[in-house]
């Protein structure tokens, strides 16, 4: 099962994305799962004014919510405490905790972002 990490959410749902097409291939007959911190970053990124999808905060909940029902997404609660994320500096807080919370659940972390450096996490390529 794999805990899917903002960056996949935005590629797979949105179809303007860069990498929507290899995206949207690669979760098809896979086993995914969202937790509140990805819905999260992916409402917020969505609906910036500045970003590049500009979505109202409806159509954004929507996308997410379709998408979600869509591929039988389990949910996973932000459970892990904070404290045990092992994160290195303040730029790898979300993508570790998020790569822990996968680890700690069975889990691998779905992530497009080749930085991450975590056991837990799957590059999609």
């Amino acid at each position: 099962m794999y805990l899917l990490d903002i960056s996949v959410l935005l590629a797979a749902i949105w179809q303007s994305h860069s990498l929507h097409a290899k995206t949207d291939a690669w979760v098809v007959g896979k086993e995914l799962a969202i937790c509140p911190l990805s819905e999260l970053g992916f409402l917020r990124i969505s609906t910036h004014l500045k970003g590049p999808f500009r979505a109202s905060m409806a159509q954004a909940r929507l996308l997410l919510a379709d998408f979600l029902a869509k591929h039988k997404c389990t949910f996973v609660s932000a459970d892990l405490p904070a404290l045990r994320s092992q994160a290195a500096n303040s730029d790898t807080v979300t993508d570790c905790y998020l790569a822990d919370l996968a680890a700690s659940h069975g889990m691998k972390l779905a992530t497009l972002d080749g930085r991450i450096q975590h056991k837990a996490a799957e590059i999609i390529d």
